[in-house]
């Protein structure tokens, strides 16, 4: 569960209604979700592993992290309401910094398969 304090990597959903960011707990980190207006909001993440920095869709409705879940670094994307989260990259190589193409089609993203840092 998301505590408000000692937050960090806030984003403002496109629509300016909610705030995206990370909360650490006993070293683990989450993505969570608030009301702009500062009402709390949920824990869109809830996993043991670590959950980076949010970034939203265009048009609000998802939000792409990178997390080390799968026992290395790489981009999901999860539906703004916490359901459906995906694996995107699927990849032994390290995959973070996600971020979305203006029509919210694409993701980009940075990886370490040729053995240096690459978008």
């Amino acid at each position: 569960m998301c505590a408000w304090g000692a937050d960090t990597s806030p984003v403002l959903s496109p629509d300016g209604q909610h705030i995206a960011f990370n909360y650490e707990l006993d070293g683990n980190l989450d993505v969570c979700v608030m009301h702009a207006d500062g009402s709390p909001g949920a824990n869109l993440t809830d996993n043991p592993a670590a959950d980076g920095a949010p970034t939203w869709s265009p048009d609000g409705t998802h939000i792409a992290f990178p997390s080390d879940r799968d026992g290395n670094l790489e981009v999901y994307r999860i539906a703004a309401d916490a359901t459906d989260p995906v694996n995107l990259t699927n990849h032994p190589a390290d995959d973070g910094t996600p971020s979305w193409s203006p029509d919210g089609e694409r993701i980009a993203f940075t990886s370490d398969r040729d053995g240096n840092l690459e978008i």
